[in-house]
């Protein structure tokens, strides 16, 4: 797939609030500071579509950016570490979840897993809700740069290894480095091939 316009559409607090045509809607989300907005600008090969930020939990609303006019790459507030108050996190949580379960043109979620890292128990809790209500995702691992070849290899095998402990089958997965633009392709073909699908 080839993207040749991407634009921010808008920032909604609610889902009443997001845009009201029917285009397929790829939802992007991990915890905090997992590299989202830069792995959405290396999609779209726009470099400021989606603002990064040092701090981590700095997106706080659902951010809809409209591709090549057909379908939407939808950023959702990340969750953990960010240094909220409980009610600013719980009002999130809420957005969050109304958003992935009542939202009838949402397709795939895409869930960032810093591939540095062990299995932290937030992303596997994740997992296992959307897995209960039904929800398609697909693991995206983040900052594979930041790993040597067999050192990225192992820590993928072992956290998919450790899946199965609980998942009869295993999410589709996708390696990625914003630095390198490692996984794009894959990624925006696998979307295309969900799109070809919905709309057949």
């Amino acid at each position: 797939m080839e993207i040749k316009a991407a634009t921010f559409t808008i920032s909604s607090a609610k889902i009443s609030q997001c845009p009201q045509d029917t285009k397929a809607e790829f939802a992007f989300i991990g915890r905090s500071n997992v590299g989202k907005s830069s792995l959405i600008n290396m999609l779209t090969n726009h470099k400021g579509l989606a603002k990064t930020s040092a701090t981590p939990g700095k997106t706080l609303l659902i951010n809809h950016f409209l591709i090549n006019n057909e379908w939407y790459i939808v950023d959702l507030p990340g969750y953990g570490f960010a240094k909220r108050s409980k009610s600013v996190q719980r009002s999130i949580e809420e957005m969050i979840s109304s958003y992935i379960l009542r939202r009838e043109q949402l397709v795939n979620v895409f869930l960032l897993i810093d591939v540095r890292h062990n299995p932290q128990k937030i992303d596997t809790e994740f997992m296992t809700w959307l897995g209960e209500n039904g929800i398609p995702f697909s693991i995206v691992f983040t900052k594979a740069d930041k790993l040597s070849a067999a050192q990225l290899r192992q820590n993928v095998d072992n956290y998919m290894k450790s899946l199965l402990e609980t998942w009869e089958e295993l999410p589709p997965y996708f390696v990625t480095s914003s630095e390198k633009k490692q996984g794009r392709e894959p990624l925006l073909d696998y979307i295309e091939g969900i799109i070809g699908n919905t709309c057949s």
